[in-house]
């Protein structure tokens, strides 16, 4: 039999979970002094739902398939549409509600750097607020949680409204459909040429408009530096510019505009952004934007909807492609002991256990000089040796080239000491 894992699948190794498990302290800390909850909606979802979302063609990309009772079904293809359906079936929430999840998801598209069929992502929403406010209140959060990550990013923002007036105004398109096609077609300026993307839509879309559309779409800067007074006179830029200047106040310098920034999902309404490492040719780290539509669908027009999300994979591998430490020192101490004193070291292994210390401890009751190897192996941070010296209550103390005997007594406090 041959042992292998579907395509796109992998088993995350020890040393992926400690980068994962960083990344994951640094958002929960993040999170909670911005006051977000903590919350893990489903993840199997009904089919219809995750369509809601971006309709027929978001079904191709998720892993979906008929239950036991007959039920078309799916696991998550993200935590937005998750936590909205969760919002939007409970009348008894206090508005504004700010949500925050973190752990796993499954995509069916096609593996690449940084992204797998099933991969970790981290996303926080606000619910209930159709104030700006709310989306400053994200990209906020965002700018700071990288930053705690020691990443450097551009956080690019625009409204998709902008981009909307120019289709429906300046080529006199109304239909809906026509309109959404070419959002996803500006949505792969990022990703492909010009002419790639033309030819791509021949004969979907009138080229003339869509050269057009693409052209409105490379602008990218600050305020002051556009020029367009159809563009300048409009709600949604006064609204665009509002946010940034905020932002600015809050002393967050790497924001700027871009009216390509317009994720290509349908229910986006309004303000709409994008992380990424200037550094780095993988795409954006985080994506995010207002997506009242969502709500709407699922029968809560009342209800607000703001929300970002990042792929923990691509962000590990921005961390590495920078002078960044991940993974935190190894602060597990390792319990050695001389032949006769395995009972002794036990009861310490037990001790230092109880008062909140990670202990390890060599299981196969090797001789000294083996478990004193294994422990380097283990890279424990302390090594403490149990021999003769235990019966006047004293052991000996290894850390970095140090070496000292301590009284029992004493251990708690000089190990606190040694971590902090």
């Amino acid at each position: 039999m041959k042992l292998e894992l579907p395509r796109g699948m992998r088993d995350i190794q020890p040393s992926e979970h400690k980068e994962i498990e960083f990344i994951r302290e640094k958002f929960i800390l993040i999170v909670k002094k911005f006051n977000f909850q903590l919350m893990d909606p489903s993840p199997i979802e009904m089919l219809s739902t995750l369509s809601a979302k971006g309709g027929p063609a978001i079904i191709a990309d998720t892993y979906n398939f008929v239950d036991k009772g007959g039920r078309h079904i799916a696991l998550r293809f993200d935590y937005t549409v998750g936590l909205s359906r969760y919002v939007s079936t409970r009348r008894d929430l206090k508005f504004p509600a700010k949500l925050a999840s973190f752990g796993g998801v499954w995509r069916y598209d096609e593996p690449q750097m940084g992204r797998y069929r099933y991969f970790h992502q981290w996303d926080v929403e606000i619910f209930g607020s159709k104030n700006i406010e709310a989306d400053i209140v994200v990209i906020e959060l965002v700018a700071l949680f990288l930053k705690s990550l020691g990443l450097d990013v551009i956080i690019e923002i625009n409204h998709k409204g902008i981009l909307e007036d120019f289709i429906s105004n300046d080529l006199n398109i109304v239909d809906q459909n026509i309109k959404e096609e070419l959002f996803r077609a500006v949505d792969k300026t990022s990703k492909k040429q010009s002419n790639e993307i033309m030819k791509e839509y021949d004969g979907k879309l009138n080229l003339h408009d869509l050269s057009r559309v693409i052209d409105f779409s490379k602008f990218s800067g600050y305020p002051d530096d556009l020029s367009d007074e159809t563009v300048l006179k409009s709600d949604s830029w006064k609204e665009l510019t509002q946010i940034f200047y905020s932002l600015k106040e809050r002393n967050l310098e790497n924001i700027r505009i871009n009216f390509g920034i317009v994720r290509g999902l349908d229910y986006y309404s309004g303000m709409v952004f994008e992380a990424r490492d200037p550094k780095l040719d993988i795409g954006s780290l985080v994506g995010g934007g207002r997506y009242d539509k969502l709500t709407e669908i699922f029968g809560r027009a009342d209800v607000g909807a703001i929300g970002a999300a990042g792929g923990i994979e691509r962000i590990v591998i921005a961390m590495k492609q920078n002078p960044i430490i991940i993974n935190k020192s190894n602060s597990v101490i390792y319990v050695v002991h001389s032949s006769g004193f395995r009972q002794e070291a036990l009861k310490m292994v037990t001790f230092l256990r109880t008062n909140g210390f990670s202990v390890d401890y060599d299981i196969s009751d090797r001789n000294l000089n083996k478990q004193i190897i294994d422990s380097a192996q283990k890279a424990a941070s302390i090594l403490i040796v149990i021999n003769e010296q235990i019966t006047n209550d004293e052991i000996i103390l290894k850390y970095k080239n140090s070496e000292r005997s301590i009284r029992v007594l004493d251990l708690v406090s000089e190990i606190k000491s040694i971590l902090k």
